[in-house]
Formats: structure tokens, C-alpha cells, sequence
């Protein structure tokens, strides 16, 4: 009996599958046109907001109910949608998932499992081919890079291209629960700014109250929250300090620490993206960190990825980045 020949021993082995496109098909137009007008809308609002403080409508209520709903949004995205979904930072009961997720899309950022595989994908391969948002993607030249930055800050909503989540975040795919709240992603739309018109509407007992409530806690609070989230994937791979290694230019940016709830210490967060703290050096305020740790503390979530001091150490750069 002869021996099988080189060839024949390869086409009896099993072949390794390609790897999953990046992305998977087109958004529908409807779908794009409400893209559109949930960027642009509250962009007019926001511009609109300065000389409407001004003027009118802008009383102690408005206010209040801004910032619980921007800090209840905010949270969600980067406790939700960015520390538990897209990482698993830390475990915690069904319960607290739904409403993490809930809580995120009512930053109108885009469904759940959309917004995990997008940030995946940028991760696979940060400020490299393939990366969804990165400001290097024209190149280091002055006007490559304003360019690059107007990509990367919004420009890359509007691309039709959907990334592949059966590539990018199969898990969430097969989570029955989650899979149906994603679903539901236009009734949480409808509701981050229904519901802060009602509760002004109620609070003030006038349809001026309302108004100006559906005004700033609505169009107002959802605008600057998406300025923020996105000077992350903007600014915080331009400018700032690197003093942890990473394939990438994520940098810390502190300006931006407190209104990101942690999530510009950026440089520290690609160096360990699993790391539930994000500002792991002194002074570092991360706020989202602390929500965490408070979930903890309350048996709401286990299983957390804390940074260590040898977590550290093999993240930590001899020299500047970048």
C-alpha cells in the first residue's frame, strides 16, 4: 500500500475558514435618512442652545432633568454598551444587562449590538485598515488629518457600509433577551425624549414646560452626549498623553474625563481593554468605574476585571508613545 501523496495528506485536512467579511450588506435608506436626522436634528439644537439660554426656556427644571438623563444615558453607553457588552469588563444578572442596554439606546447612538460590533471592529484594528473611525485613515499631513478628524469625530455615520455583527459580536447575537431589546431600539428613541417633555410637562404643569424640556433634556442633553462619545474616537486618538503601550494613538485626553464619565483615558484603555477601570493612575477620575464598583458592592456584579499592579506593569511604556 503506497503512501498518500503530499497533496492528497493537504486536501485531507481541514480546511481553515476565511474570516468573516468586515461588513454585511447596506442600511436600508430609511434607515440612513434616520441617521440623518438624529445627528443633525439635535446638532441644530445644540448650536441653537447658546443664545436660547439667553433668551428663553432655560429654568432650573430643564436643567435638572438634562443632567439626570445625561448622566442615566451616559452611563449605559460606557458602563453598557462599552464596559460589560463590548468587553466583558465584569458580569452581572439579567436585570442589570436590560437595563444597561435600555439606558444606552436611549442615547440614540444606535441599537446595542450594532454599536458593540463597531467598537469590536475599531479595536481589531484601531488606527489601521478596517478601523471604522480612525482620524489617521488620510494620512499625517495637516490636511489629511482635518480631514481625517471630521471622519472620525461623525463622518463615518454616514456610511451605509454596516459592520458584520455575525463577525464582530456573535454572542449578542444569540442572547435572545438582548437580541430583543436591540429590536426595540426606536421605542427607547422615542422615549429619551418623550418622556423627559413629559416629566417637564408634569413637573412645571405647562405645555411651556414641556417644551423647553423636550428642548434641553431632549434634543440638547442627546447632542452634546453624542459630541463627547465621539471626540473619544476623535480627539483621543490625536492628542494627549500615552503612558501605557498600545498598537494604536489612543491617547488620555483629561479635559474630556468628566463629561466621558472615565472613557478618555484612552491611551490606558487600548493598552487594557478588558481593564474595568479606565483611569487607573492617580487622580484619574473615572466616574463609570465607580458605577461599577458600586454594582459590585451591591452583589449586582461580579467577576471585575480590576486593574492590578502586574496588569499594569505589563502595559506600562518605557518612553512616550506616538
Amino acid at each position: 500500500m503506497t503512501a498518500p501523496t503530499e497533496s492528497a495528506a493537504a486536501e485531507e485536512r481541514p480546511r481553515r475558514q476565511a474570516p468573516k467579511a468586515l461588513t454585511a450588506g447596506r442600511r436600508p435608506h430609511v434607515a440612513q435618512a434616520l441617521v440623518y436626522v438624529f445627528v443633525i436634528v439635535p446638532l441644530i439644537a445644540l448650536v441653537a442652545a447658546v443664545p436660547a439660554a439667553w433668551g428663553w426656556g432655560l429654568g432650573p427644571v430643564d436643567v435638572s432633568l438634562a443632567v439626570f438623563f445625561y448622566v442615566v444615558s451616559g452611563l449605559g453607553v460606557t458602563v453598557g454598551f462599552h464596559r460589560l457588552f463590548t468587553h466583558r469588563s465584569f458580569k452581572t444578572n439579567r436585570t442589570v444587562q436590560v437595563l444597561l442596554a435600555v439606558s444606552g439606546m436611549s442615547a440614540v447612538q444606535g441599537p446595542v449590538i450594532n454599536w458593540v460590533a463597531d467598537h469590536r471592529r475599531h479595536h481589531a484594528y484601531s488606527d489601521r485598515e478596517g478601523d471604522p473611525h480612525s482620524p489617521w485613515r488620510f494620512g499625517s499631513s495637516a490636511a489629511a488629518l482635518a480631514k481625517g478628524f471630521w471622519h472620525a469625530h461623525m463622518g463615518w455615520l454616514f456610511q451605509r457600509d454596516m459592520t458584520n455583527a455575525d463577525r464582530f459580536a456573535p454572542d449578542l447575537l444569540k442572547d435572545r433577551v438582548l437580541s430583543r431589546v436591540n429590536r426595540l431600539f426606536p421605542v427607547w428613541t422615542l422615549a429619551s425624549f418623550v418622556v423627559p417633555a413629559l416629566l417637564g410637562g408634569l413637573i412645571t404643569w405647562s405645555w411651556w414646560g414641556a417644551l423647553t424640556a423636550f428642548f434641553w433634556a431632549g434634543l440638547v442633553r442627546v447632542s452634546v452626549l453624542h459630541h463627547v462619545t465621539w471626540s473619544v474616537n476623535s480627539i483621543c486618538h490625536m492628542i494627549g498623553e500615552r503612558p501605557f503601550k498600545s498598537r494604536d494613538r489612543a491617547a488620555n485626553f483629561w479635559p474630556l474625563a468628566i463629561v466621558s464619565f472615565g472613557e478618555s483615558w484612552h491611551n490606558s484603555h487600548h493598552a487594557d481593554p478588558t481593564c474595568a477601570r479606565h483611569g487607573v493612575l492617580r487622580g484619574q477620575l473615572d466616574i463609570s468605574a465607580r458605577m461599577i464598583w458600586v454594582l459590585e458592592k451591591l452583589g449586582w456584579a461580579w467577576k471585575v476585571r480590576w486593574p492590578s499592579e502586574k496588569r499594569l506593569s505589563r502595559i506600562s511604556a518605557t518612553e512616550q508613545g506616538h
